[in-house]
């Protein structure tokens, strides 16, 4: 029997288009991204995360050249936030990128591995992480939750 799986995401057309929260947060990935250590891939990533206490946190790539054992930002901010804000639950995660391994057109998504943490994350506080995914066009893709990025990932 074939089954479907789909969700709906909004896309908001610009950066101007956002709320205050999220242009704040899409800032503040921003300058996570501009400071990202990229000097393999050429390929910065930022993130940034919005805690239930207003508490921003940000994290970026992290390459190393005894590959792999460098991080990506989603994972750099989602560990620090874990580690230093555990009881304090995520809103929204805010994703950009820039590099020749993300051209213009392209749509912008976090590794397997990445959304994969991100779903033990949302599960974890058993509430739903908001993904902003900032596109080089200038949109932004708005999903209600990690688990649409990962309809079947691994669970308890």
């Amino acid at each position: 029997m074939m089954q479907q799986f789909s969700f709906s995401y909004r896309l908001v057309p610009s950066f101007q288009d956002l709320a205050t929260e999220d242009k704040l947060l899409a800032s503040a990935a921003q300058a996570a991204m501009r400071r990202a250590y990229a000097p393999y891939s050429k390929f910065q990533v930022g993130a940034s995360l919005l805690l239930k206490s207003g508490l921003v946190v940000e994290g970026n790539n992290q390459e190393n050249i005894a590959y792999p054992s460098g991080l990506c930002a989603e994972r750099v901010a989602l560990f620090y936030a874990g580690a230093n804000y555990p009881e304090d639950p995520i809103v929204k995660i805010c994703i950009v990128a820039e590099g020749d391994l993300m051209p213009s057109g392209a749509l912008l998504s976090p590794c397997g591995s990445c959304r994969q943490v991100m779903l033990e994350s949302e599960a974890r506080q058993n509430n739903p992480i908001e993904v902003l995914l900032v596109q080089r066009s200038g949109e932004i893709l708005i999903l209600d939750s990690v688990q649409n990025l990962l309809p079947f990932g691994f669970t308890k």
